[in-house]
């Protein structure tokens, strides 16, 4: 018998959109299907034709096919055959009515879950940030039971499939003409019940062990930076994969030295006489000490740059700079000697000798008059 037309069988024409295609599909499959019309012969042969129907108008090379040529050959069915055996329409009827019929059924018992992530706040200090740190940590985690490999149960034999769900997990409600899938109760998800759980973990498959763990920061990590080393976290279920292990660092302020990115401040007071005349320091940096050479008339706060004293950069390209900010110390609890040269030398000193004063007293000058 000749095949009735696929756009007459859905009620649509050769200008429909693929939205309205589809639209008109879900109406007629909701309406015909065999949930919805249990025993009914004709309904069930309407549902089979809307939805090869669908298949092929669905597909805009197969509907290019057959605007052309018709039926010719089952061809535009993948080969023939009844359409609800093909892998394409099998994905077909999954997208449009996993909404409504709950989707395929997924074997939950026989995936393996991850395990869980793990984050530990590591301090460390100064140094140990710029230079990098190796150390060894003792980590709290779930991992795979050595005695039962995970499964749970004393030996293979103690382990049967949940006879409530068939092995997949799943338990499937019938709500009228909806179909709801949830979690087994009885093997809760597991698709297994087990008789004889093993002695070391109780059936959970996994133990709570503390890991020593050889780990390595690499250098100019700062605090709030998070170190990941995958696999490290707890051993997953039913052999999931394992989690991770996050470092979260914390770097500890230092008695001297002051961090901006990649660069080191660090202050370096001095006396008023070398800043007058000029001196030769020895300035801390990361690595020791460092010559700094102050000329006469140094500012105070005045800022010095050593370059490449800084901290490595972690993804490379050298290191920051240090930078030396000067203060110029005002000596106190003069003796009378003292007093009285430092009233010599104001007495003999002229205005040159302190340019930033001549230049604000001008300004006052200006401002007042």
């Amino acid at each position: 018998m000749a095949k009735r037309d696929y756009y007459e069988i859905l009620g649509v024409s050769k200008s429909s959109t693929p939205d309205e295609i589809k639209k008109t599909y879900r109406k007629l499959a909701l309406k015909y299907h065999p949930d919805r019309n249990p025993g009914d012969k004709k309904a069930e042969e309407s549902f089979k034709e809307i939805s090869e129907a669908y298949e092929i108008l669905s597909d805009p090379q197969r509907k290019a096919q057959y605007d052309q040529y018709g039926h010719v050959s089952d061809q535009f069915r993948g080969g023939g055959g009844n359409p609800f055996d093909g892998s394409g329409f099998g994905d077909m009827f999954g997208d449009v009515f996993g909404e409504f019929f709950g989707g395929p059924r997924r074997q939950r018992g026989s995936r393996g879950e991850p395990g869980a992530d793990l984050s530990y706040n590591m301090d460390m200090t100064f140094e140990q940030a710029a230079f990098g740190y190796s150390t060894e940590l003792v980590i709290p985690r779930m991992e795979t039971c050595d005695s039962c490999h995970g499964s749970g149960a004393r030996t293979s034999k103690d382990i049967e499939p949940c006879r409530v769900c068939g092995g997949t997990g799943q338990q499937r409600i019938q709500q009228g003409f909806f179909s709801v899938a949830t979690t087994c109760s009885s093997c809760r998800g597991t698709g297994k019940i087990i008789r004889t759980p093993c002695a070391k973990c109780h059936g959970r498959g996994r133990v709570n062990v503390r890991k020593k763990l050889k780990v390595n920061i690499p250098a100019g990590v700062d605090t709030g930076a998070r170190v990941k080393l995958s696999g490290e976290g707890e051993s997953g279920i039913n052999g999931g994969p394992s989690g991770d292990l996050y470092l979260m660092i914390n770097v500890l302020d230092h008695p001297i030295f002051e961090r901006d990115a990649y660069d080191v401040y660090c202050r370096v007071p001095i006396s008023i006489t070398q800043a007058s005349l000029g001196s030769e320091l020895e300035v801390p940096t990361l690595e020791g000490r460092a010559r700094l050479a102050i000329p006469a008339g140094t500012q105070n706060d005045r800022i010095f740059r050593l370059k490449n004293k800084g901290i490595s950069r972690i993804h490379g390209g050298g290191k920051g700079d240090l930078f030396v900010r000067i203060v110029v110390e005002i000596p106190t609890n003069l003796n009378r000697k003292q007093k009285e040269l430092l009233e010599e030398f104001g007495a003999i000193s002229e205005e040159d000798s302190t340019p930033m004063k001549k230049t604000f007293m001008a300004m006052l000058k200006d401002f007042l008059s």
